[in-house]
C-alpha cells in the first residue's frame, strides 16, 4: 500500500476517531448512570486510556506494520493470543462502527425535525426502540465505504476537514453553554455513589460504572497503529498521531463535558440520543441546537471513516496471515482493500439498523478492553525479552504504565454490565472453536 499519510493526517484521523459519539452522544448515557459525577468517569477512563495509549506508541513504532493489537500479539505472544485479540478486534471495530451510526442516526433526526421534516420512527429505529430498522444508520455506513473506496490520501483529506468542522462545533458549544453554568447542578454530585452498583437489567451506576461506558468515548487511537504501512515516516509519525491526539482529545473532553452538566440538571438530558443539541434547546438557543445537531450530522462520519478504515487493515492482515479467506486480501488498483471493506460495511450496517446504542457501545468496550490489556502485556514481555531491542519510542515509567493499562482494563471490564461479560465470552468461546476447526489449519505460521 502507498505511503501517503504524515502524522498532521494521522492526529487528525485519531482526533477524529475519537471526539464523536462518545462526547456527543454517550454523554447523555454516562450522566444518567453517574450524574454530574460523570465528570470524573471521563477523567478515570481517560487516565486508564492514556496508559494505553502510551504502550501503543511504543510498540507501533518496535512494529510498524497494519494489523495493531492483533500483529503485535502475533509477534510476541504467539499464535493463539493473536486469534483471541485479533477476535476481539472484530467485536470492536464493528461494533464501534455500529454504534456511531446509530448515534450519527440521532443527530441526523433531530436536525431533519429542525427543519421541519419528520423522518418516520419505523425508520428510524430499531426493533429494540419499537421502530422496523435504522434507515439513517445504515445509509452513512453506505456513505463512508463508499469514500474508502476512492483511496487513503482523498480519505484523509475529507477526514481533516470535517474534524476542523467537528472542533468548531463543539467550541460553539462551550460558547453558548458555558455562561449558563451553575453549580446547583452539580448538587448532589455523585448520586449513585463513586464505585459500580449494579441496578435495573443489570445495569451498572456509579462513577466506574459510567467509566466503562464513557470509556468508548476515547479510544481510537489505536486506530491509528492500523495506518501503519501507509505512514510516510511509521517510527516518527505513529507516536505522535497517538500520543497528540489523546492529548487533545482529553483537554476537549474535560471542557465540553464541564459545560454540559453544569448548564442544565443531568436528568434532563441523561439518555438522549442527541444530548448536546437538547441542552442548547433547554437554554432557549433552538437555533444554535440546529446548527449543532447538523455539524454533528456532517462530522461524525470521521467516527465512521477511521474505524471502518482500520476494520479493513485488521482483517486485511489477518487475511494474509491465512485466518480470513486470502481472497479478502486483495489490494485494488488504488491501494485500498476494497473486498473487506464491502463485507465490513455490510456486516456493520446490519446490526446499526438493528440493535441499540447502549448494547452495542457496553459490547464494543469489552472487546477495546482486551485489545488494551495485550498491547500493554507486550510491552512488558518485550522490556524483559529484548531489553535492548531498538525503540524510537519508549513508553515512560513502563513498568508502571503498563500494569495500570492492564489493572484499569481488567477493573473495568468488572463494571460492565454482566450481560455484556457473558456475551464478550460467548464471543470468544465461539472464536476458538473457529480458530480449532478452521483457522489453526488455514495458518501460514
Amino acid at each position: 500500500m502507498a505511503r501517503t499519510l504524515g502524522w498532521p493526517s494521522l492526529v487528525a484521523m485519531g482526533v477524529g476517531a475519537i471526539v464523536g459519539t462518545g462526547i456527543l452522544t454517550l454523554i447523555g448515557v454516562g450522566a444518567d448512570r453517574a450524574g454530574p459525577a460523570v465528570l470524573l468517569s471521563f477523567v478515570v477512563a481517560g487516565a486508564i486510556c492514556a496508559c494505553a495509549a502510551l504502550c501503543y506508541a511504543e510498540m507501533a513504532t518496535m512494529i510498524p506494520a497494519s494489523g495493531s493489537a492483533y500483529t503485535y500479539s502475533y509477534a510476541v505472544l504467539g499464535e493463539i493470543f493473536a486469534w483471541v485479540v485479533g477476535w476481539s478486534l472484530i467485536l470492536e471495530y464493528s461494533l464501534v462502527v455500529s454504534t456511531v451510526a446509530v448515534g450519527w442516526s440521532g443527530y441526523a433526526v433531530g436536525f431533519l425535525k429542525g427543519l421541519g421534516i419528520a423522518m418516520p420512527a419505523a425508520l428510524a429505529n430499531g426493533p429494540a426502540l419499537g421502530g422496523v430498522v435504522n434507515l439513517p444508520a445504515i445509509g452513512i455506513i453506505a456513505v463512508v465505504a463508499g469514500l474508502l473506496l476512492l483511496g487513503t490520501r482523498e480519505s484523509a483529506r475529507v477526514n481533516t476537514a470535517l474534524v476542523v468542522l467537528k472542533i468548531a462545533t463543539l467550541a460553539l458549544f462551550v460558547f453558548v453553554a458555558l455562561p449558563h453554568f451553575d453549580p446547583a447542578n452539580l448538587q448532589p454530585f455523585a448520586p449513585y455513589g463513586y464505585g459500580s452498583t449494579a441496578g435495573a437489567g443489570g445495569v451498572k451506576y456509579g462513577v466506574m460504572g459510567a467509566a466503562a461506558i464513557i470509556f468508548f468515548a476515547f479510544y481510537g487511537f489505536d486506530a491509528i497503529s492500523t495506518a501503519a504501512e501507509e505512514a510516510k515516516n511509521p517510527e516518527r509519525d505513529l507516536a505522535i498521531g497517538i500520543v497528540g491526539s489523546m492529548i487533545a482529545c482529553t483537554v476537549i473532553y474535560l471542557v465540553v463535558a464541564a459545560a454540559a452538566v453544569g448548564a442544565i440538571g443531568f436528568a434532563r438530558f441523561a439518555d438522549s440520543p442527541e444530548p448536546l443539541a437538547l441542552i442548547l434547546r433547554e437554554l432557549g438557543q433552538a437555533r444554535v441546537a440546529t446548527v449543532v445537531a447538523a455539524a454533528a450530522a456532517i462530522a461524525l462520519p470521521t467516527v465512521l471513516l477511521a474505524f471502518l478504515y482500520g476494520q479493513s487493515r485488521i482483517f486485511l492482515v489477518m487475511a494474509r496471515d491465512g485466518f480470513l479467506p486470502q481472497s479478502l486480501a486483495k489490494v485494488n488498483g488504488r491501494g485500498t482493500p476494497a473486498r473487506i471493506t464491502i463485507v465490513t460495511a455490510v456486516f456493520v450496517g446490519i446490526i446499526a439498523g438493528l440493535v441499540p446504542l447502549d448494547v452495542i457501545a457496553s459490547l464494543a468496550n469489552a472487546g477495546t478492553l482486551c485489545a488494551f490489556i495485550a498491547v500493554a502485556a507486550c510491552v512488558l514481555v518485550l522490556r524483559r525479552r529484548s531489553p535492548t531491542a531498538r525503540r524510537p519510542f519508549r513508553t515512560p515509567l513502563a513498568w508502571v504504565i503498563a500494569p495500570a493499562a492492564i489493572l484499569g482494563c481488567l477493573y473495568l471490564f468488572t463494571s460492565l454490565q454482566s450481560v455484556t461479560q457473558i456475551a464478550f465470552f460467548g464471543w470468544n468461546g465461539l472464536g476458538l472453536l473457529v480458530y480449532f476447526l478452521f483457522g489453526r489449519a488455514r495458518s501460514l505460521m
